[in-house]
């Protein structure tokens, strides 16, 4: 079957088990050669990827703050991870269905992608039941996805602006929350932290590349570039501290981080 229609039928699934389930058979399908790549074959995109029932849905300014203290704030903050996860899978998804005409391996770096952020959803809904919740139990919001949306109609934006700002601002966050669960003695939720930075350097670092191939294709700078576009799209602020060395590690060149620092 061809890549885009493997594609469109793992962004379709609603369930989270089933979703998870299809990514995982695609990249072992993709890995093993049983799946045609196809890549200037034209895409009809899914703006509307499938999701379950629960979470609602609500405004990011009214989702309630969470907590690390106490079992039920834990949970949320889980919940709130699980939830990103979750999007990160269509996310990366849509990035191999939506843009025809990229290199091979473009589809086989977002695949992998796909694949590592259903394994992260898994574990913390996997940690989250053993706080007696599972996701969908708290509210969340879709800032994520309407992401995807406002990048749609470029790949070099979708790159900037996705891994390289959004994804990005969790390498921030992680040292933070790693801090409040040592401190809330919640160790298993430490090692998950802990596979899921390392992996999410590297989607950081995977957007870091095609966003400079796509510059370089265009014969445009890549600093330049995005700073402009961080103001063209009004995108979220970045706002430190900044995870340099993580940031380092993703891609990000040493002007940018010196950039980065005097913000």
């Amino acid at each position: 079957m061809p890549l885009p229609w493997r594609l469109a039928e793992c962004l379709r699934a609603r369930q989270p088990a089933d979703k998870v389930a299809c990514v995982h058979g695609l990249q072992a399908d993709w890995l093993a050669g049983h799946v045609a790549v196809d890549c200037d074959a034209g895409r009809t995109p899914i703006d509307c990827p499938g999701q379950p029932d629960q979470p609602a849905l609500i405004p990011p300014q009214q989702v309630p703050r969470r907590r690390a203290d106490t079992v039920a704030g834990r949970a949320a903050l889980i919940h709130a991870l699980a939830h990103i996860e979750f999007n990160a899978i269509n996310l990366a998804l849509d990035a191999a269905h939506r843009f025809a005409g990229m290199p091979p391996a473009y589809y086989a770096d977002w695949l992998r992608v796909a694949d590592e952020e259903a394994l992260h959803f898994d574990l913390l809904n996997a940690h989250l039941a053993t706080l007696g919740h599972t996701y969908g139990d708290f509210p969340a919001h879709n800032g994520l996805w309407e992401m995807a949306l406002r990048t749609a109609d470029d790949p070099l934006v979708r790159m900037a602006l996705v891994p390289r700002v959004l994804e990005a601002r969790g390498l921030d966050a992680t040292p933070l929350i790693v801090g409040k669960l040592k401190a809330a003695q919640d160790l298993r939720m430490v090692e998950i932290l802990g596979v899921i930075e390392r992996d999410e350097i590297g989607h950081v670092a995977i957007g870091s590349h095609w966003f400079e191939h796509l510059c370089r294709a265009r014969g445009v700078e890549p600093a330049a570039t995005f700073r402009q576009l961080l103001i063209e799209y009004d995108a979220p602020p970045l706002k430190p501290p900044f995870n340099l060395e993580a940031r380092r590690l993703a891609g990000f060149s040493q002007p940018e981080l010196d950039w980065l620092s005097r913000l």
